[in-house]
């Protein structure tokens, strides 16, 4: 009976701690964030507000900002400082996206 119980709770303490290591990494509203940004990128591309340069640019300022995101989460916790630097480099980013879709240039289209 001891044995059972102390398994029980050895078991429970463990699924505990998983548990909370896993949401001290866990960056559900960056993530949504960068999915948003990429749908941006790509929307503004297909509709010639972005030329290709433009759109190459936006694309490696973003995976700068996955890189800095995996490198917060190599320790196995996101601080809050951690968090706020890849929020600002997210906020600078989406205002590049717009400032590059509202800027005039367009791709030149081709009529066939």
């Amino acid at each position: 009976m001891k044995k059972s119980l102390f398994s029980l709770i050895a078991a429970l303490a463990l699924l505990t701690v998983s548990h909370t290591a896993s949401a001290q990494t866990a960056t559900p509203g960056i993530n949504a964030r960068e999915r948003n940004e990429r749908a941006r990128i790509h929307q503004g591309v297909a509709s010639g507000e972005l030329t290709r340069p433009e759109a190459a640019r936006l694309k490696g300022r973003e995976a700068e900002i996955r890189q800095d995101k995996r490198a917060a989460k190599a320790d196995g916790v996101v601080t809050r400082d951690e968090r706020h630097d890849i929020r600002k480099d997210e906020s600078q980013a989406s205002r590049a996206i717009y400032r590059q879709k509202h800027d005039g240039q367009a791709r030149p289209r081709i009529v066939r």
